[in-house]
C-alpha cells in the first residue's frame, strides 16, 4: 500500500474518535469562517472608504447641522476638487425596525464624489428631471423587492414633511450598484431641494460635507485648513478622512473587531487542544507500531512526517469542509439579513487567511506527537511488548 493509503488506513483505524475530532474541526471552521464575515460586516465600509476623500462634520457632534453655504468655501481651498454635502434623513420603510441610510444630496457634486457607482445611464437622466426620484443601492432593492418604476413611501423620525406627517413620497428612477462587497449598495439618494423645500425645519442646513482632494498625501494639511476657515465661526467644524470617520463611527457600537477576533482566538485554541490531544492519544496507543517501523529502516525523520502528514489529512479535510459549508451559510445569511448587515460576507482574502490558519493548525497540533514518534527510542519501545 502506498504511503497515502497508509496514512488513511491509520486514520480509519479509530473511525469514532477520527470522526468526533474531525467533526470539532469542522465546527471550529464554521464558526471561524462566520466570525470573519461578522467582522467584515462590523467595519461598515472601512475598506471601502476612499483614500482621497475627506469628511467635515460640526465640532461639536455630527448630530449638529452646517450651513448649505460652507460648500462654497471649503471648495475654494487649495488641493480640493469638489465637495458634496449629505444629511441623515432617518428613514424607514413600514416599520420603525426596517431603519435605511438615506441621504438628501445634489446629483452633479455626489456624482463626481462616487464616481465609482454604476447608474444606467436611462435611469440617471430619469432621476435628474424627477424632483421625487429615489436612487437606490442594489442590495437595498433587493431587500424589499423594488424595481425601477415603484412608488413607495418612506417615513423619517426626525423630518415632518410640509403637507403633514412624516411620511414622503418616492419614485425609484435608479439601482445603482456600488465598488465593495455590498456595504455600499445599501442606501439611498434623494434630491436635496425636494427635501430642503418640504422639511419645517433647519431648511439651508446640511448634516456633513463629503470632499474630494487632489493628493490623499496632502490630506491633513487639506482638513486644517478647512477648520481654519470656519475656526471661532457659530459652527465651527471637525475634518478628518472618510476611512477615520468611518472608523470613529463604527467604534459607537463597541470594538467589534476586538471582541470578533477574540472569540476566534478561543474557537482556534479549543479547536488546537482537541486535535493535538486526540493525535498525541493515537501515537501513544502505536508506539510498537512506530517502532517496528523505525526496525524496518524508516528514519526519524520519515516518522515525524507520517503523523503531520495524518494530522494535517484530517484537519484540512474536515477544516476545509468546515470553511465550505461557512461560505454557503453566509450568502444565505447575507440574503436574509441584508436590511440589518449588508456587508456579510466572505471575501477572498479572508478564505485564503483561513486556509493559512487552518494549515498552521495542521502543523502545530501535530508536532508534539509527531516529535514523540521521531525520538522514540525502538529498543525501549519494543522491550514494552
Amino acid at each position: 500500500m502506498g504511503r497515502p493509503g497508509f496514512i488513511f488506513r491509520n486514520l480509519m483505524r479509530h473511525k469514532a474518535r477520527t470522526f468526533m475530532t474531525g467533526f470539532s474541526v469542522f465546527l471550529a471552521f464554521v464558526l471561524f469562517g462566520l466570525l470573519l464575515a461578522l467582522k467584515q460586516a462590523f467595519s461598515f465600509g472601512v475598506d471601502l472608504a476612499g483614500a482621497d476623500r475627506l469628511i467635515t462634520i460640526h465640532k461639536v457632534s455630527l448630530v449638529q447641522l452646517l450651513p448649505i453655504a460652507y460648500r462654497y468655501p471649503i471648495e475654494q481651498v487649495e488641493g480640493v476638487e469638489v465637495a458634496a454635502h449629505f444629511t441623515w434623513f432617518g428613514g424607514y420603510y413600514r416599520e420603525p425596525n426596517n431603519q435605511l441610510p438615506v441621504f438628501p444630496t445634489e446629483i452633479d457634486s455626489f456624482l463626481q464624489i462616487y464616481s465609482e457607482f454604476s447608474i444606467p445611464p436611462e435611469q440617471l437622466a430619469v432621476w435628474r428631471g424627477n424632483r421625487t426620484g429615489l436612487l437606490v443601492g442594489k442590495t437595498m432593492a433587493d431587500s424589499f423587492s423594488w424595481k425601477v418604476g415603484d412608488r413607495i413611501s418612506l417615513a423619517s423620525n426626525i423630518f415632518e414633511n410640509i403637507n403633514g406627517g412624516n411620511s414622503w413620497e418616492f419614485t425609484i428612477d435608479g439601482i445603482f450598484r456600488g465598488a465593495g462587497n455590498g456595504v455600499d449598495e445599501f442606501q439611498a439618494y434623494m434630491h436635496y431641494d425636494y427635501f430642503n423645500e418640504s422639511r419645517t425645519f433647519a431648511r439651508d442646513e446640511v448634516g456633513w460635507f463629503l470632499v474630494k482632494i487632489s493628493d490623499p498625501a496632502d490630506a491633513d494639511q487639506v482638513a486644517k485648513s478647512i477648520d481654519q476657515i470656519f475656526a471661532n465661526s457659530p459652527n465651527e467644524t471637525k475634518t478628518t478622512t472618510e476611512k477615520g470617520f468611518v472608523q470613529a463611527f463604527a467604534s459607537q457600537v463597541g470594538n467589534i473587531g476586538k471582541i470578533v477576533t477574540f472569540i476566534m482566538a478561543i474557537v482556534l485554541f479549543s479547536s488546537l487542544l482537541v486535535t493535538g490531544n486526540a493525535i498525541a492519544h493515537g501515537v501513544s496507543e502505536r508506539t510498537a507500531e512506530i517502532a517496528v517501523l523505525k526496525a524496518m529502516g524508516y528514519t526519524d525523520l520519515q516518522a515525524l512526517r507520517l503523523i503531520l502528514s495524518e494530522n494535517l489529512l484530517l484537519t484540512l479535510l474536515f477544516g476545509g469542509l468546515g470553511l465550505l459549508f461557512a461560505v454557503v451559510l453566509t450568502g444565505a445569511l447575507r440574503f436574509m439579513l441584508a436590511k440589518y448587515l449588508p456587508g456579510l460576507a466572505l471575501s477572498g482574502v479572508q478564505l485564503l487567511f483561513a486556509l493559512a490558519v487552518l494549515l498552521a493548525l495542521g502543523l502545530i497540533s501535530g508536532l508534539v506527537p509527531a516529535y514523540r514518534a521521531m525520538a522514540l527510542d525502538v529498543a525501549e519501545a519494543l522491550s514494552r511488548r
